[in-house]
């Protein structure tokens, strides 16, 4: 785990998870323009070690989908920031598509391992920090396939549903704690997950130029990130006009 931070000592603190690629990158860069020490997170090293430089932030390299590789980050974040962050965001994330039918075990599990078990390992395990602290915020990226159906969006969708479900109970455990959580909804954004795909070539799908940008989405992290203490954005869908 490498990385010097450049920020002041009193700069906010960020752990971003999927930062390696797409809206966890563009979410780091986002939240760096705006002052926060950024702890890019993801299993691809020389990715974040070049966000790391761009942001004068610090590469942690993390298999999230990991119990011990988690602890062993909320460690290295502590160390580095001598506190609990005040801002996390799950952001890592996978996306297969497949008729239910022709569902592969290895695709339903790789989407339930990422997209729901990293995403509950990842805020189970920073948790305690900022109840401690009785303040953070806790940005967990969802989809719209949390809320809608769409064909072929078995696993995904079973991946993103359980987030939502997760993300109501802690809702509930976190009122009156000075911790916040925001469940961001975006519809389908434009980055290389969809490279294997060719939306474009697929009418069953959306064309890219219709798509949000990761750096659309960015934006509205930021934004749930700097509300007024006090004020919660408990769910927040994203689309186009």
């Amino acid at each position: 785990m490498t990385g010097a931070s450049k920020g002041a000592p009193s700069s906010p603190v960020a752990v971003v998870t999927g930062a390696s690629r797409g809206i966890g990158r563009a979410a780091a860069l986002r939240l760096a323009t705006a002052g926060f020490r950024v702890a890019g997170v993801a299993r691809s090293v020389e990715p974040l070690e070049s966000l790391a430089e761009a942001t004068g932030g610090w590469a942690l390299p993390c298999d999230v989908t990991r119990p011990e590789d988690v602890t062993a980050l909320v460690q290295a974040v502590e160390d580095r920031a001598g506190r609990a962050p005040d801002l996390l965001v799950v952001a890592a994330g996978v996306f297969t598509l497949s008729p239910v039918a022709e569902l592969e075990s290895a695709d339903l599990d790789l989407n339930l391992d990422v997209n729901l078990r990293a995403g509950i390992l990842t805020v189970r395990h920073f948790l305690p920090g900022m109840l401690a602290r009785k303040r953070g915020t806790i940005v967990q990226v969802g989809s719209v396939s949390g809320r809608k159906a769409f064909p072929g969006n078995g696993a995904y969708a079973a991946s993103k549903f359980g987030i939502r479900g997760f993300h109501s109970v802690l809702l509930e455990e976190l009122r009156g704690t000075g911790v916040r959580a925001t469940l961001l909804e975006p519809a389908a954004t434009d980055t290389s997950i969809w490279d294997p795909m060719n939306p474009d070539g697929d009418p069953g799908l959306p064309d890219r130029a219709a798509m949000l940008r990761a750096e659309e989405v960015a934006e509205v992290i930021h934004f749930v990130a700097t509300r007024p203490e006090g004020v919660q954005i408990p769910f927040l869908p994203v689309e186009r006009s």
